[in-house]
């Protein structure tokens, strides 16, 4: 008898009760019938400030246990759209970035390489390179979307090249990106230096500040959004938000976007083809009645409302 992918039902089943998975939706091999994967990957060894993203996963899954799958907004039934798995947990060395992201690499193509798109809830910013090392060799260089407060195009620290705030320089550098497709969202200060922007500006990305999502209306800013056609990925840091509304994070920066923000703007993306995404840097150990838990469930509704509605990649 066939599996069927879908969750759980709250009204038969208590939601507080039953194994905690992504959405209460089935554990699955990636090699079974289904069209996109949900995992986890628990690792923080890139992290510069305060750890924890490596329990991201387990409270993603916990506090989703309050997720639905009819989006109002859309009148979109992500669960009737398409068939949607746990697959559990990438294998990572929490003692070894190198070996971590050989393992991400060899795990992600295992699930392009299937015909099937993902969500990973992670751990650092610094697992999201792996993670495009891998869909560079499916699709080639992917249009990129990248949600945080930070630019992440930093040079190395402590002479380690590979950290969470320099994925997005390697990402460039190494020619997995279109950086002429790519746009930054919810970036804000301060910074180091001035020449902390140079790279951006050197390679064309597009940066939206919260300065400019909020100079004036927001509907204003909603309109400027490109449409992305073509493999596009998007990695969404949920230090983007202000600590008002997740505070369960790594480098928390003031003056951020709020969670309804973030939802419009979700909304208002015109993506012909989402191949991948992540949320990333939630660190469970600074999270305060699992508010940033919550808004990672809600961004993770929002991606996959994204996938049912893009073409299969």
């Amino acid at each position: 008898m066939s599996k069927e992918f879908k969750p759980l039902s709250g009204r038969e089943f208590p939601r507080f009760s039953g194994i905690k998975t992504f959405f209460r939706l089935p554990i699955a091999d990636v090699n079974e019938e289904f069209d996109v994967a949900i995992l986890g990957i628990p690792f923080d060894g890139g992290v510069s400030y305060r750890p924890g993203a490596r329990f991201a996963p387990t409270l993603v899954r916990e506090v989703s246990s309050l997720g639905r799958g009819f989006n109002m907004a859309r009148a979109l039934s992500i669960f009737d759209k398409m068939k949607v798995a746990d697959i559990g947990d990438c294998p990572t060395n929490p003692l070894d970035l190198a070996q971590t992201y050989e393992k991400i690499e060899k795990f992600i193509s295992s699930i392009v390489n299937s015909g099937k798109r993902f969500v990973s809830v992670g751990g650092d910013h610094s697992t999201t390179l792996p993670v495009l090392r891998a869909l560079e060799k499916k699709y080639g260089k992917v249009n990129f979307i990248h949600f945080d407060a930070h630019l992440d195009t930093y040079p190395a620290a402590w002479g380690m090249e590979f950290h969470h705030g320099a994925f997005a320089r390697h990402a460039v550098e190494e020619g997995l990106v279109n950086s002429g497709k790519m746009m930054q969202i919810g970036i804000r200060g301060p910074l180091a230096g001035g020449d902390d922007l140079d790279f951006v500006k050197k390679h064309n990305v597009h940066v939206a500040t919260v300065d400019d999502i909020r100079k004036g209306h927001l509907q204003d800013f909603l309109k400027t959004l490109p449409e992305f056609k073509g493999p596009t990925y998007i990695s969404f840091d949920i230090d983007c938000l202000d600590p008002a509304f997740a505070p369960g994070t790594g480098t928390p920066v003031p003056g951020g976007l709020t969670t309804y923000e973030v939802q419009q703007i979700f909304r208002s993306l015109k993506i012909e083809n989402l191949v991948g995404a992540d949320i990333v840097e939630v660190s469970p150990p600074y999270d305060q009645s699992q508010i940033t838990g919550m808004a990672a469930v809600d961004t993770l509704f929002e991606l996959l409302s994204l996938m049912a509605l893009s073409k299969k990649g």
